[in-house]
Order: C-alpha cells, then structure tokens, then sequence
C-alpha cells in the first residue's frame, strides 16, 4: 500500500536550516505531485510547496518563498524541503503529501487544499527556537 515516511525535524536556532525528507512507497512519484504542508498548534493544516511529478513547476506559499526549495529525486523516490532561515513561526508538524495526476497548479491556486490530496505521511516535528 502507498506510504509516505517524513524525516529530518528537530530543533533548531532562529536563522538555521534543516532538510526535510520524504520517501515514498507503494506507488510512483511518475504520476503524483508532491506537496508539502505544515500545521502549527491550534492553527488549520496550510499548504508550503508543491513540486509536479516532472520536477518543472514548483510552488511556494508566499511566507515561504525564498527560504524553501522544494525538490524530488525520483530515483530515491523521496521528495525534500530545504528550509533556510528558520523563524520561530515555522514552528510545526510538517507533512508530505501526494496528488494523484501529477499537476499540482490547480490545487495550489485554490489555495493548497488538504483534501484534494491522495496519501500523507505521519509528519516530523520542527521547532524554531533559541
């Protein structure tokens, strides 16, 4: 059965950086854009990028544009988030997740609806903080 396995969380200082990972299992990264998404606590679940299953459209919240690169390495079949200048806000469960069809600009120009999604993984806490 698909299956999406989030790594790469922790602590971090305001400033730094992590590399989020994603690997994918049980279906192919060919046919499925790959999004991910964060939820702080007491916040709703909000879209931060999405790259399409041909690698050449990604997509960028605009509180994230500049700081994250989102990127997949099909052989792998895992998917990465390199976030850089972490601020306390980015603090959050972040999740994967997969959209059957492999276009994810529909899905981000509605504004990164959740439920339109396929599979997600279990998340991987990041906490900004000094």
């Amino acid at each position: 059965q698909a299956q999406l396995v989030e790594s790469g969380g922790g602590l971090v200082q305001p400033g730094g950086s992590l590399r989020l990972s994603c690997a994918a299992s049980g279906f192919t990264l060919d046919y499925y854009a790959m999004s991910w998404f964060r939820q702080a606590a007491g916040k709703e679940r909000e879209g931060v990028s999405c790259i399409s299953a041909s690698d050449t459209m990604t997509y960028y919240a605009n509180d994230v544009k500049g700081r994250f690169t989102i990127s997949s390495d099909g052989a792998k079949a895992t998917v990465y988030l390199q976030m850089n200048n972490l601020q306390p806000e980015d603090t959050a469960v972040y999740y994967c997740a997969a959209l059957r069809g492999g276009d994810c600009a529909a899905n981000y120009y509605r504004g990164f609806r959740p439920n339109e999604y396929d599979y997600w993984g279990q998340g991987t806490q990041v906490t900004v903080s000094s």
